[in-house]
């Protein structure tokens, strides 16, 4: 279980440095700031931590569910990142609202890079015992100042092709999604069987499905008339 925690969270921090390489420069800094200045301030949490109650925290099924939501969430909206910025590229324009969703997106940097932060200073202080802890996070919070900018920037120059870039930004984050349920399912997978079937709850299954799927294709309909009217405009100031 710790191999597969280890994974995700190098998992966690490649796609939160391919995420900068997206931003811009104030941007990246303006992260890389608030990320050092986390590292640095909680050291007197760290601290108090200690091996045998973070393997609780691994073992305890409850708080690994709920650490799944949030990982699902950010998963989703990072997606969702991914492709709205492919539809720009190939499109050229999308809706108002979209693009504002698509600039509100491209600014979050996520949270699960701050677990992750937290554990590595954990690790750290247990790894330097008798040195000031103080000292100790603070010189961590200065290497995650260089190293998020600088990973940015290695990402931008090793895959300069920005579909490339979104395409293993979105490979890394279906990766995540993965590692993520093998580590928070924590070895229960096994579910009583059910010899009857609920058809109240299937029939209000059923009812939802088609009730997105008919709302999906009147919102589907709308935007190709819109479409159309928009380009038979066009067409008529040409004329």
């Amino acid at each position: 279980m710790e191999t597969v925690i280890v994974v995700l969270m190098i998992l966690v921090a490649l796609s939160f440095m391919l995420k900068q390489s997206f931003g811009k420069p104030v941007t990246v800094i303006a992260v890389a700031v608030v990320a050092a200045m986390f590292t640095g301030t909680m050291w007197p949490f760290a601290i108090e931590q200690s091996k045998s109650q973070i393997s609780s925290w691994l073992s305890d099924s409850g708080l690994m569910l709920d650490v799944a939501v949030v990982m699902s969430v950010e998963i989703i909206l990072q997606m969702a990142f991914c492709i709205m910025a492919a539809n720009i590229s190939a499109e050229g324009w999308l809706p108002r609202r979209q693009i504002i969703m698509y600039k509100i997106l491209r600014w979050f940097p996520g949270v699960l890079i701050f677990p992750v932060l937290f554990s590595v200073l954990t690790y750290v202080i247990f790894a330097l015992p008798g040195n000031d802890f103080k000292t100790v996070a603070w010189i961590l919070a200065g290497g995650v100042l260089v190293i998020i900018p600088a990973g940015a920037w290695l990402f931008r120059k090793a895959v300069p092709e920005k579909d490339l870039r979104l395409e293993l930004y979105f490979i890394l984050n279906a990766l995540m999604a993965i590692f993520g349920v093998v580590a928070t399912v924590n070895g229960q997978t096994a579910v009583d069987g059910y010899s009857e079937v609920d058809w109240k709850a299937f029939a209000g299954m059923v009812l939802i499905i088609l009730a997105g799927a008919a709302a999906g294709l009147a919102w589907y309909v709308l935007r190709l008339k819109g479409l159309g009217h928009l380009l038979k405009r066009k067409y008529r100031h040409r004329s």
